[in-house]
């Protein structure tokens, strides 16, 4: 066993500076792609993509296609470069006329390179990807690309078998040392006495307290008033869907579009400032935006499965960037929804009242996936219609009442007109 240990001793200082070096080397080239993905995706995302046109050309391959040095002057900046009357930088922008380079001064020589370092990652995990799935026979000139990583890894493994190896054998040893020893002092170890403990009459308890007048007349009460209080709350809450979240056929979130990107309920929600309904907006306004933002952190850069949904409700080819016959609505599953009797004007309550839309909806922008906040019920609306103060200066609305109050303290004539009476909601849900 110490010689063993001694071989041990003399292979684990060599194989560890290895692992250290490659380490080291592996982690630089991480970071260098890392920066370059989150420069990339800032910068440059709105126009390229690694892999397929968009609105500017495919990158894979760029660090073959051009030097370094060309590479550095076009990135930094390149309405420089095309009027300098270099022949590349000509034809790509005849190549691409409404897509005309940025040029990203604020961009130093380091984080361009690593921005090439990731376009040239993403191009190792995709060929890696694809020789994974491709035939067996192809290995050979991998394993020649890659044969001192490949040479480390077969001596680390034999080196971890061989160790593994050697425990066994000394847990074997081990292990029948005990059994020698349990069987030769089987006699020494004493039989276990069990002890019977006294018998509990359980139904005999029972029957005792059944006799205690009090004590069922107690039991029967505290019953009927817990199955009377949860039978009043359950008829209470009949056709209250507070906390109503229903599966929507896109994942849409809230919390990203309202809150990190801060974008404003009215874009979306047009009705809601001309109108009873708030209205949910078609698929064209969603496009407005997701015409050009196709990706996300969350899916590596790749096309989001949600925004997928979009065009194919669209029939929309974001390669060609057409659209197709095969139009079909998005089919959103309604979340709010009033009784028939109940009338609630949406641009009353925003316009002339100013009310915020979290005063119904809750804190929106929070929301991953929309939930009914409020119960909107009557209770509910009476409470805010009583706590609430009318803010009458610089409306429209209220100057028209007191000019109605005015005219009738001179008697002079007034019209239902004049109250509004001729807005199609008085009569038209």
């Amino acid at each position: 066993m110490r010689n063993i240990s001694l071989v041990f001793e003399r292979i684990a200082k060599p194989i560890s500076v290895a692992l250290v070096l490659l380490f080291s080397v592996s982690s630089l080239q991480a970071q260098d792609a890392k920066e370059g993905e989150t420069i990339f995706k800032a910068n440059c995302s709105s126009c390229h993509k690694v892999f397929g046109k968009f609105l500017g050309p495919e990158l894979a391959g760029v660090n073959e296609r051009r030097d370094e040095a060309w590479l550095l002057k076009w990135i930094h900046n390149a309405p420089s470069v095309i009027a300098s009357g270099d022949p590349i930088a000509l034809e790509l922008d005849a190549q691409f006329p409404s897509a005309a380079m940025t040029a990203f001064p604020q961009l130093g020589e380091g984080q361009i390179k690593s921005i090439l370092a990731y376009i040239k990652a993403e191009e190792e995990k995709k060929a890696t990807a694809d020789a994974a799935g491709g035939a067996t026979g192809v290995g050979g000139g991998a394993a020649a690309a890659s044969g001192d990583a490949s040479g480390f890894m077969i001596v680390g493994l034999v080196a971890v078998i061989i160790l593994a190896f050697v425990v066994i054998l000394v847990l074997n040893k081990v292990i029948r040392t005990l059994e020698r020893v349990i069987a030769s002092n089987k006699n020494l170890i004493p039989e276990p006495v069990l002890v019977e403990g006294p018998k509990k009459d359980y139904i005999g308890k029972l029957k005792k307290l059944a006799k205690n007048k009090k004590l069922v007349f107690f039991t029967v009460l505290m019953l009927a008033i817990f199955l009377g209080s949860a039978g009043w709350k359950t008829l209470w809450n009949v056709g209250v869907h507070e906390g109503y979240q229903p599966v929507q056929p896109i994942k849409f979130s809230h919390q990203l579009h309202a809150g990190v990107n801060q974008i404003e309920c009215q874009y979306c929600h047009g009705g809601a400032f001309k109108s009873k309904n708030a209205s949910i907006p078609s698929a064209n306004v969603c496009m407005n935006c997701h015409k050009a933002i196709t990706a996300s952190d969350k899916y590596d850069g790749e096309l989001s499965p949600e925004i997928a949904k979009i065009y194919r409700a669209l029939d929309y080819n974001p390669e060609t960037m057409e659209y197709g016959p095969n139009q079909r609505p998005i089919e959103w599953v309604r979340i709010h929804n009033l009784p028939d009797f109940a009338y609630f004007n949406h641009s009353q309550h925003v316009v002339v009242a100013g009310v915020e839309c979290q005063t119904c909806h809750g804190p929106i922008e929070t929301m991953e996936e929309i939930y009914q906040y409020s119960p909107l019920t009557m209770k509910w609306c009476i409470n805010c219609h009583q706590e609430t103060e009318v803010n009458h200066e610089g409306n429209a609305y209220y100057d028209q009442l007191i000019a109605a109050h005015e005219k009738l303290k001179k008697g002079e004539k007034v019209t239902a007109a004049m109250l509004g009476g001729l807005e199609c909601g008085k009569c038209h849900y």
